[in-house]
């Protein structure tokens, strides 16, 4: 009777070892799904890595502080686009709505579509460079040989002048690189057989 008691005992303790383990693994599961999207919600949030705000109007008030924006572009392999800025680089008001402008063309005979990735450097800048209306908050898709202009409406927050860490920064550079998309609207065969 002893014996029995203590199988079912270590019966018991077994099952709850083995279920909490079952309960890690899937949280362990659960959270490498999470942490991409957790991971860019963060960058987003704190501008880490040089990910930039988005916001919906630049501030009313305008300093007449000033930073210099340079802006670069770059074209994954892949995507047999060109892809430029308008202009290389252009003095702003902290707090001021800006636009500048890229370039990009489809070099290829078939319809393509791409999306762009964007950073700024300094990293730590980018919780202060925010993008009111842009070209990369979309898939871009491109017909054989057009040239298509690219606006981006942006405005440097004023704050940046009063956090010690970013007392050096003088220059800030908007950088993005454009990719192929994986639903391309060129089909297998070349034909438009999937949609963009």
């Amino acid at each position: 009777m002893a014996d029995q008691k203590h199988a079912d005992k270590t019966k018991a303790r077994n099952k709850r070892v083995l279920l909490g383990c079952v309960a890690v693994v899937g949280g362990m599961i659960g959270l490498s799904y999470a942490s991409v999207p957790l991971y860019a919600l963060f960058c987003q949030v704190t501008g880490y890595g040089g990910t930039t705000q988005v916001g919906t109007d630049a501030p009313r008030d305008v300093s007449e502080k000033t930073i210099k924006i340079r802006f670069n572009a770059d074209v994954n392999s892949r995507l047999p686009w060109q892809f430029k800025p308008e202009q290389r680089e252009m003095t702003v008001k902290l707090g001021e709505d800006n636009l500048a402008h890229y370039m990009a063309e489809n070099m290829s005979v078939k319809p393509i579509t791409g999306q762009a990735v964007y950073n700024v450097t300094p990293l730590k800048a980018g919780q202060y460079f925010s993008k009111i209306a842009c070209f990369c908050f979309d898939e871009q898709t491109l017909e054989p040989g057009q040239r298509v202009d690219m606006p981006v409406s942006f405005y440097v927050d004023p704050a940046i002048a009063e956090d010690p860490n970013t007392q050096d920064v003088k220059t800030i550079t908007l950088s993005y690189t454009f990719y192929k998309t994986e639903a391309s609207v060129e089909g297998p065969d070349g034909d438009k057989g999937k949609g963009g």
